[in-house]
């Protein structure tokens, strides 16, 4: 089974900019889907995006459409997303997920085989 580990968490002031990024211990050729969720204090986890190609992309969460971009690099078998305009609410743990399933994505978190533990990602002045 795939692992993955996410990193680039962080403090960062509103209006600034982070690049999370998750790496996959396996070939993301072999039709991986590629999500990004998150999970406030209290709050629901909420899906963010998933990529199922290197053009394919999907945004569920309409509070972050035009500031968060998700990507992936299959050559390096690493996966991004690109935070830009942060806004205090969008303190969260943000995880990524992978799954094995031919290009077909989901929003739900435990849909997906291999999960992160997660990095804290905090906006505040």
């Amino acid at each position: 089974q795939v692992q993955v580990v996410e990193s680039g968490g962080g403090l960062v002031q509103p209006g600034g900019s982070l690049r999370l990024s998750c790496a996959l211990s396996r070939s993301m050729l072999d039709d991986y889907v590629i999500g990004w969720f998150r999970q406030a204090p209290g709050k629901e986890r909420e899906a963010i995006s998933c990529t199922s190609s290197e053009t394919r992309v999907i945004y569920y969460l309409d509070s972050v459409k035009g500031r968060f971009t998700a990507s992936r690099d299959a050559v390096k078998n690493m996966a991004y997303l690109q935070m830009n305009s942060l806004k205090p609410d969008d303190t969260a743990v943000y995880y990524c997920a992978a799954k094995r399933n031919g290009g077909v994505c989901s929003s739900s978190f435990r849909w997906y085989t291999s999960r992160g533990q997660g990095t804290q990602v905090t906006v505040s002045s």
